[in-house]
């Protein structure tokens, strides 16, 4: 055995066969699933050019389209790099950050949401005004 050698516990070999034929089902699954993210935004298109759109239904399929990027995002990083070949604390050691910054994010937007709707209702002692102020006129020959 030479000096060279690399274990293979610690590379992964694979023939050149086989990698082509996951890329290619990866290509295809992500294929398919832009489509439908493109249907469901056609959807979503169409029923806000109704009077009166469903905002349930439009809710659900921006969910749908959260989901299915998300299952894009893992088929990226799992195949093209080649996060799905690591051993499974060096996975977790990726996701766990990732999810509770993406946790993070939703909080910070959830709370700065109801921050705005307090304030402007002097934290709910009062109802909200919705009025609208008219720009104060201008005179003629005034300097602006």
């Amino acid at each position: 055995m030479s000096q060279h050698t690399i274990s293979p516990e610690i590379t992964y070999h694979s023939a050149p066969s086989e990698n082509t034929k996951r890329i290619w089902k990866t290509f295809w699954i992500l294929s398919v699933i832009t489509l439908v993210e493109l249907g469901i935004g056609l959807a979503i298109y169409n029923i806000h050019k109704e009077a009166q759109p469903n905002q349930a239904l439009v809710h659900f399929f921006k969910g749908m389209v959260t989901i299915l990027t998300l299952a894009k995002a893992y088929y990226i990083i799992s195949v093209f790099m080649h996060l799905g070949d690591e051993i499974r604390n060096f996975i977790l050691s990726i996701a766990v950050p990732m999810s509770l910054f993406v946790w993070f994010i939703i909080s910070m937007i959830w709370e700065g949401d109801s921050w705005r709707n307090l304030k402007n209702t002097d934290a709910g002692s009062r109802p909200a005004k919705t009025e609208m102020v008219k720009p104060a006129a201008v005179q003629p020959g005034a300097p602006q």
